[in-house]
């Protein structure tokens, strides 16, 4: 198979090819470059290449950001509006990575990371595939824990909002909100607003 075929069939099964994802294949990268001058893929960050005539969904930045940080989990106000559990619109990308990780170079992009010790960054992890990229995320539950315990970074309104909407919901699962909150060392102080919305 012609490497031009197997680089379009490649970025249709991943959704977002990254320019390493050749090398395993052998194939050269200037390839993408003619792709992208022919008008067949765009670049939409360093190394990250999409079919043109493919149709982005809003959150087509999470799919970007999982492909260029690998390690990461979408976390606070992007994955509130991955759960629809606010009504604000975050104009970067909230990204958890471990603790004593390095932090990778992403000018390109609007991230925000956020540090976490081992055990708060793998709980409660789901993956939604969005754009044809299987997305590391944080469930409902560990999404409003967060928002807790990084209230002063997004503000106590935020975290309030998350649980007024999450505690609405007829699916809700307060065990699991106070399991969580153990692990992020927020239980006591989440406690009392808790028990103002049930």
């Amino acid at each position: 198979m012609e490497p031009t075929k197997r680089i379009l069939d490649m970025t249709r099964r991943l959704g977002v090819l990254r320019a390493r994802d050749l090398a395993a294949h052998g194939i050269a990268r200037t390839y993408l470059q003619r792709l992208r001058d022919r008008g067949v893929l765009i670049q939409v960050g360093r190394g990250l290449y999409l079919l043109a005539d493919a149709e982005p969904s809003a959150q087509n930045a999470l799919a970007v950001v999982a492909r260029r940080v690998p390690a990461g989990v979408i976390c606070l106000l992007s994955a509130l509006q991955v759960h629809g559990l606010t009504t604000q619109a975050p104009f970067e990308v909230w990204v958890a990575v471990p603790t004593r990780a390095r932090i990778p170079k992403v000018a390109d992009l609007p991230v925000r990371f956020v540090r976490m010790a081992p055990a708060a960054l793998e709980a409660g992890v789901v993956h939604k595939k969005i754009d044809g990229v299987q997305v590391p995320v944080f469930d409902l539950e560990k999404t409003v824990v967060d928002c807790f315990r990084h209230r002063t970074r997004i503000g106590l309104d935020v975290a309030l909002e998350a649980m007024r909407e999450y505690l609405r919901r007829p699916r809700r699962n307060v065990g699991k909100l106070l399991e969580y909150g153990a692990i992020d060392r927020v239980r006591a102080s989440m406690r009392p607003y808790l028990e103002a919305l049930v």
